[in-house]
């Protein structure tokens, strides 16, 4: 507590030593948690088989305004078949992957928007050149992809209890060798 009486300072958050895969503390002997059964990630009125794709929320298929569809199901589909692979798609929260579907699926369309209009665009009320505002939303949800993805990820390392490699990770493959 600082002089004035204010709470400041503190830890971080998101700060200190990250938590071992569940993979490392098998390999040291160690005794590790597996969460098995999953802890009401899906709502009581959908049980989704593990073996089908779990239902969409409707916002993830509306119709859009500039009647571009979605990419949402494909990027769905591929987000959970990649989790069940692994064995954790009931350990990470439908919502956080509808988020993250949302996400990436917004992220396309301000690609294919810059794709057709460039990256330049005319200010509104000056007629002067400007950035096209379509680079700095694909940049916002860019930033939103990465930090969902990392969470994702985090859970599925956690609790993934198969040999999980990451391949993105060059620091990882260095230091594993």
């Amino acid at each position: 507590m600082a002089k004035d009486g204010t709470r400041r300072g503190g830890a971080r958050a998101g700060a200190g030593r990250k938590p071992k895969a569940l993979t490392e503390k098998l390999k040291e002997g160690r005794s590790a948690e597996i969460m098995l059964e999953p802890v009401g990630l899906f709502p009581e009125d959908e049980n989704p088989e593990l073996s089908g794709l779990p239902p969409l929320s409707d916002f993830l298929t509306e119709e859009q305004k500039a009647a571009v569809p979605l990419e949402s199901k494909a990027i769905y589909a591929e987000v959970f078949q990649w989790l069940k692979s692994r064995g954790c798609e009931n350990l990470v929260s439908h919502l956080l992957i509808e988020q993250y579907v949302m996400s990436v699926a917004r992220w396309i369309q301000c690609e294919k928007a810059l794709s057709a209009s460039g990256f330049l665009a005319r200010h509104p009320t000056t007629s002067g050149t400007i950035a096209s505002p379509y680079v700095q939303m694909s940049q916002a949800y860019m930033k939103q992809i990465n930090s969902l993805w990392y969470q994702i990820y985090q859970i599925v390392k956690e609790n993934s209890s198969g040999e999980f490699h990451s391949r993105s990770d060059p620091m990882e493959q260095l230091l594993s060798m």
